[in-house]
């Protein structure tokens, strides 16, 4: 009964300190984070409700719909659209619901205010694309129903705001009008439809706003022609420039006739040079210009009579009107002054008297104020108060009201274009790396609320407290590494040319940086963030400079508009130094290499075809040239369906002399018949990956030679007739073809044909194996396939006796320029999901087994084993390969709800997964964004190399002495049992 007695207490402590691999809900957030953006915001609409919280509905540049609270800026709801579902307008209907305009016209929907439910959705056709507009009139009703009127695909809508059904619409037939405004007065029935006809051609159409019956059609001509936009400055009258941009043209169609005055731009403006152009707004009567450094606004008066009322060279930024009362519009106007914003609030018809005005401290690293939406409160002394939404350059959102930032929301995270990661500095000595319990009871009090939770018992309440204990405990934070390598900055770079290094800890922003190189100058119009690289990681033991990266850019979208390099210290988000270069940047190719600085080489290649390597100095030009023939790389132009080789040649004969400059010459070039193929997808291994070992031993005890090259490339082609969308083509009509080339040599080393299947593509090269996702038109399903590669000329160091005699080829060189002789092993697979992106896991030393993190149509992350996708599955596997872990083989690949690493978790508008090796080898860091960001930590292979941070070593202590207590008592017991059965 003892022994008995013994083993249960064994069992019971061991149920109790075994580890737990599944997550449970007071583990939420320790290991991982998820943050929530919108975007740039475009368009802005407060809701007047006087009931319940304040809000304002927004619509972004990532196509996001979103409802925010005004008190502290978060999201009540919102909803992502889509690429292709680009939003046009918005508004708020019978105070209710969020009527949205998008897809160039096409689409009305609405949505229920409070909770950003769909209450319904019309189609919106027509004879021709056009630009839209959407009008939510307060007043305007049909048949007790109230009216949206909707412009758009060259047709004039009227449809209820109840059901979004069309109760009439107008056709523009005319192929050359382009319909530049359509204006409904206040508490008319009479729509006002103005444009443009051949360019030179003022139109205006009359329609009644109850049946869509045209009432008048009047045009005028314009010998000079019209440019740009057109600013509406009354229901009447609009304001234009000529082709030219010098000369303004005021249009009135009052009563429905069209009259019209001309005013030189230099009547205006002294000394102007270039053309003018019109900001938009919609204030009553007033309307600005802006020309070179200076901006001017104007007031129209009587008939076309012109008024400057102001000039000024500051930055501005002008607000539409807002309807104070029936007879009153008030506007915004922000100007830029060194690290202050001044906040105007004037009446449209009193310029000179002001509402409101207020200076604001700005940070500098936001940039300049793009947007501006203005709304209005009454005070408890019954006099207006204003709350002004502003979007920065760049692309955050912030509330200002009474001379105070009220909130600010980082949007411009929701549109990371590149990421890398940098080392967090050493701990130094006399800091502890782990915070101690000095206290007892609190010590004793956590561990209760550990077992509790443990036994479920409790509350949530405490369940809180033990996450908040556990985020505390943890030192995920700090701002210095950690022995496992958690601890990170993820640097990112967003399209608004900001830098942020994000704490892999819990996410939050350490610094921000909005670069000076990406600002629109003279010699730069149009700056473009490119890509990031790492430029200098120091040794640590050796050197006492700070990491930084290099960030790649260009002056313009096309490829041949010359490049802008920034280099930024990672851990002080300073700018260390620019360059502007006199070439541009086609390709960017970083290099195995570092100087003796520790900054690693980097070729850029211009449009030229030239190779420029940085940095320039004598170390990294003295490096370069003993390295200079063993270095090759590959350019892939997708439209021509060519694929080349390329490798330097000599110093650049230009006519500057430059010892940093090189010419390059082709090698080799594969051409893809354009009749039958087109590149949709290349893909190669990641430069800094880890192979643990060449050999992989199967399971006869054979030994295969993984084929490990750097130089190889996985390109998909598919049909010319293919490259549209899922289910445009027939079958027949459509293949896939997957190659697996030599970029040093251009061999191609397998080629493999899907018949009957489309794109897109999605693919991923690690070690000896290629995984890529495309559909299959004959099964209508998504296919994975995988391909494997293995090098046969090192079969024969398989015989023991050459290895012990030391006649194998283990250390022999390999060449690229000998014949490969390599076999390939692939197999197909059917799948669930659609993919947005595709990854696999790192580790430190290549040890742990792969997973592969798969990007789905549901903006979550799934991660799946690698050996899932073995192309040596067998439906009825040996006992020896069933012992190697080979699964049997299915047509599908199983989705495992355990499985998403996002867990319940979305990543809106999933564009990247980002994966980090941790110094742990079991563990990789995974990053996730889109429009929300996601981060955690993954092990493949479980934590076999470590506890968790949540192990109680107290359990472990108590559970040690316990043991020996019973072993020491049923020893005891067993001697004197042994004793009495002697006496017998």
């Amino acid at each position: 009964m003892a022994i008995r007695s013994f083993f249960l207490f064994i069992l019971f402590f061991s149920s109790s300190i075994s580890p737990v691999f599944s997550l449970y809900e007071d583990q939420v957030g320790l290991m991982d984070w998820h943050q929530q953006y919108i975007g740039k915001v475009k368009q802005a609409v407060f809701s007047s409700q006087r009931a319940g919280r304040k809000r304002v509905v927004v619509s972004t540049e990532e196509n996001v719909i979103a409802s925010l609270d005004l008190r502290h800026g978060e999201i009540f709801w919102r909803h992502l659209l889509g690429a292709d579902d680009v939003i046009d307008g918005i508004d708020i209907g019978l105070g209710k619901y969020v009527i949205t305009l998008s897809s160039g016209g096409s689409i009305l929907r609405s949505w229920n205010l409070p909770d950003g439910q769909m209450v319904w959705e019309s189609s919106l056709q027509g004879p021709k694309h056009s630009k839209s507009f959407l009008l939510v009139p307060t007043n305007l009703k049909f048949d007790k129903d109230n009216l949206l009127v909707v412009f758009s695909n060259g047709r004039l809508h009227a449809i209820s705001c109840i059901d979004g059904e069309v109760l009439w619409k107008k056709d523009f037939e005319a192929e050359s009008f382009e319909v530049q405004q359509v204006i409904l007065p206040p508490g008319s029935d009479l729509i006002h439809v103005v444009g443009f006809a051949a360019l030179s051609q003022f139109e205006m159409y009359q329609i009644n706003a109850k049946n869509g019956e045209l009432l008048k059609h009047e045009s005028a001509s314009f010998s000079s022609g019209f440019s740009g936009q057109v600013s509406l400055v009354s229901t009447e009258t609009v304001v234009a420039l000529d082709s030219t941009g010098s000369i303004l043209l005021t249009i009135s169609f009052q009563d429905g006739k069209i009259s019209s005055q001309q005013t030189p731009i230099s009547n205006l403006v002294e000394d102007s040079l270039g053309p003018a152009v019109i900001i938009p707004s919609s204030v009553s009567g007033i309307f600005a210009i802006k020309t070179d450094a200076v901006t001017i606004f104007i007031r129209v008066i009587g008939k076309g009579n012109l008024e400057v009322v102001e000039k000024t060279t500051h930055e501005i930024a002008v607000s539409d009107a807002l309807s104070i009362s029936e007879d009153q519009q008030a506007f915004a106007l922000i100007q830029h002054a060194s690290s202050e914003i001044h906040l105007t609030v004037k009446l449209a018809h009193d310029w000179d008297g002001n509402l409101l005005k207020e200076s604001v401290k700005m940070d500098r690293q936001r940039g300049l104020v793009h947007k501006v939406f203005i709304n209005n409160y009454i005070r408890t002394d019954r006099s207006y108060g204003f709350r002004v939404l502003i979007v920065m350059e760049d692309h955050s959102l912030l509330l200002l009201q009474q001379g105070e930032i009220v909130w600010s929301r980082e949007d411009g995270l929701a549109s990371i274009i590149d990421v890398t990661t940098s080392e967090l500095p050493v701990e130094r000595d006399g800091v502890s790396v782990a915070k101690v319990e000095h206290n007892l009871f609190e010590w004793l009090k956590g561990h209760m609320l550990k077992l509790k939770g443990t036994l479920m018992l409790a509350s949530p309440e405490d369940m809180a407290a033990i996450q908040s204990m556990r985020l505390k405990s943890s030192e995920k934070s700090k701002m210095t590494r950690d022995h496992n390598g958690f601890r990170k900055l993820l640097i990112v770079l967003t399209r608004a040319g900001k830098l942020f290094a994000l704490h892999t800890g819990d996410g939050r922003i350490v610094w921000s940086y909005l670069l000076r190189s990406l600002h629109k100058s003279e010699a730069c119009q149009s700056p473009i963030g490119l890509n990031l690289y790492q430029w200098q990681v120091p040794h640590h033991h050796a050197m006492d400079e700070n990491p930084s990266v290099l960030v790649v850019s260009r002056c313009g979208p096309s490829s041949d508009t010359s490049g802008v390099l920034s280099f930024v210290d990672t851990y002080t988000g300073k700018e260390l130094s620019s360059l502007s270069l006199d070439h541009a940047v086609v390709q960017v190719i970083p290099l195995p290499y570092t100087d003796s600085t520790e900054q690693r080489l980097h070729l850029l290649i211009d449009a030229d075809k030239h190779a420029h390597l940085y940095p320039k100095t004598s170390g990294a030009l003295s490096i370069f040239k003993r390295e200079f023939s063993n270095i090759y790389w590959y350019s892939v132009e997708d439209q021509n369906g060519i694929i080349k080789g390329h490798a330097l040649k000599c110093k650049c004969t230009g006519e500057v002399a430059d010892e940093f400059c090189f010419d390059t010459r082709d090698l080799w070039s594969v051409v893809f018949p354009s009749e039958s193929e087109k590149t949709i997808a290349t893909v190669t291994r990641k430069l800094n990956e880890v192979v643990h070992t060449q050999a992989k031993v199967v399971a006869d005890q054979d030994v295969m030679y993984k084929y490990i090259s750097r130089n190889l490339l996985f390109v998909a082609t598919v049909a010319p007739k293919g490259s549209g969308e899922i289910g445009s083509v027939t079958p027949e009509e459509s293949w896939l073809v997957a190659y697996l080339i030599d970029t040093v040599t251009g061999r191609i080393l397998h080629r493999v044909t899907h018949h009957g299947s489309q794109g897109p593509v999605h693919a991923v090269f690690s070690e000896n194996w290629v995984v890529y996702h495309y559909f299959n038109l004959r099964a209508h399903r998504y296919e994975m396939s995988v391909i494997e590669i293995y090098d046969q000329s090192r079969a024969d160091n398989k015989d023991v006796w050459k290895l012990v005699l030391g006649k194998h080829n283990l250390t022999s060189p390999i060449s690229l320029f000998s014949r490969p002789e390599v076999i390939t092993k692939s197999q197909s697979y059917f799948f669930t999901h659609s993919l947005k992106a595709i990854a696999v896991t790192s580790t430190a030393k290549g040890i742990t087994s792969k997973q592969l993190l798969l990007g789905t149509i549901g903006d979550q992350v799934l991660a799946l084993d690698k050996r899932f996708l073995d192309p040596r599955r067998t439906v009825n596997p040996t006992q020896l390969e069933k012992e190697e872990g080979i699964i049997p083989l299915t047509e599908s690949l199983p989705i495992i709800p355990q499985s998403y690493v996002t867990h319940a978790l979305r990543v809106e508008g999933l564009r990247g997964i980002i994966t980090v090796p941790a110094k742990l080898e079991s563990t990789t860091l995974v990053f996730a964004h889109g429009v929300d960001l996601f981060f955690t930590q993954l092990a493949p292979s479980r934590t076999y190399d470590s506890l968790t941070e949540d192990f109680s070593y107290a359990l472990l202590l108590i559970t040690i002495v316990a043991l020996v207590a019973a072993i020491f008592v049923t020893w005891r017991l067993s001697e004197r049992k042994e004793l009495q059965e002697k006496w017998r």
